[in-house]
């Protein structure tokens, strides 16, 4: 898997093995990153900028590395969190890489996705969390309600999030929860939102009617931290 980006860089390298190569622009001038790659052995290669453009055409910041894929967590470690955010099918690789940055952020540390019509962990999820991917556990299942149901079973209250339902200041947050955060567009599936013991709904005083999920999804979780 290929990712991109000084801060991301950075954090790749803190695990050491994770990163196999280097591709970096010839003047690229990080010297923290060129020394760390050299210290531990990793073949850099120099390239031009439309050389590294054909690699990824995110922007690149002048290094692209090539790692290790991404290892998801099992279902038995997002639930050590008392608080788990639910992705319910999510596609925008950007929602997903704003959604995570705001997790590490808020100190949550379980995100749980879909295998299916899902977005995975990729270089532009990976920009996008600016690197605090590293500190976050997403673990993949194959069924969002059959996970639901395991966790309610754990003692967690589910919460999801959609136009119409209670304000969501007005919801308690207290206890083992799972917030479920619909996909663009669409919101929470119908199976997914029949397994909500509440859903918290953001009030819409302008002429828009919804908000973009990654900032819904911060309000929600910073409510619940709150």
């Amino acid at each position: 898997m290929y990712i991109y980006g000084k801060n991301v860089a950075k954090e790749a390298l803190l695990e050491k093995g994770k990163v196999k190569k280097a591709f970096v622009y010839n003047n690229f001038n990080d010297r923290e990153i060129l020394n760390e790659l050299k210290s531990q052995n990793i073949k850099i290669k120099y390239m031009d900028k439309y050389e590294l453009d054909k690699i990824e055409d995110g922007n690149h910041q002048g290094i692209i590395l090539d790692v290790t894929d991404y290892e998801y967590a099992s279902l038995d470690d997002v639930m050590k969190e008392d608080i788990i955010v639910m992705l319910d099918h999510l596609e925008d690789p950007h929602n997903f890489g704003a959604i995570i940055r705001t997790c590490e952020a808020a100190g949550i540390k379980s995100i749980i996705i879909p295998k299916d019509r899902s977005v995975r962990v990729n270089a532009t999820v990976t920009k996008v969390s600016v690197g605090t991917i590293e500190n976050v556990n997403i673990a993949m299942v194959s069924n969002l309600v059959n996970t639901l149901k395991e966790l309610k079973d754990k003692g967690y209250w589910v919460i999801g999030t959609d136009m119409d339902g209670t304000d969501y200041k007005n919801i308690d947050y207290s206890g083992k929860i799972v917030i479920v955060i619909g996909s663009e567009g669409k919101g929470l599936s119908r199976l997914v939102e029949e397994n909500c013991d509440f859903i918290a709904s953001i009030p819409m005083k302008g002429t828009v009617n919804s908000l973009n999920a990654s900032v819904a999804a911060a309000l929600v979780i910073y409510e619940a931290v709150r």
